[in-house]
């Protein structure tokens, strides 16, 4: 069965930064062409897609429908967000591991506890999130 794989658009692109406090003038040309596959994804064999559901970690700007572009071929460290399993459960949270090397899963918002992982064994890290995708308009 020959796998059919959706290609990513080239989309222009402007080289210049867009002002967020006072406007500037704009540069009337485009500087080249940006590939949103190439920016998002480095390894595409073990890169994989997953919508964010909840508000456990909107201080790091995830968002309940957002996109993350999830990499599986990046060995998770203390502090990298990533997508873990948990008794048989997805979650996203901020990976922390202490000076003894035990985890612990970290929300990003104080109303949500930090899960505690008693046995490693509990745990199962599916890859290290590279990027969220938040849309501010809704098709």
């Amino acid at each position: 069965m020959n796998k059919i794989r959706e290609s990513f658009y080239s989309i222009p692109y402007v080289i210049s930064k867009v002002s967020a406090g006072f406007p500037s003038p704009a540069d009337d040309y485009l500087e080249k062409n940006l590939s949103i596959e190439k920016l998002l994804i480095k390894n595409q064999p073990s890169t994989f897609l997953i919508r964010a559901g909840g508000d456990s970690m909107i201080n790091v700007g995830i968002y309940d429908g957002d996109i993350l572009v999830v990499d599986r071929s990046l060995d998770a460290k203390s502090k990298d967000i990533v997508i873990a399993s948990i008794f048989g459960e997805l979650t996203v949270k901020r990976l922390i591991i202490d000076n003894l090397g035990n985890p612990e899963l970290k929300s990003e918002n104080s109303l949500y506890p930090n899960i505690e992982i008693k046995n490693k064994e509990d745990l199962l890290i599916w890859g290290v999130v590279t990027s969220a995708i938040h849309q501010f308009i809704k098709y």
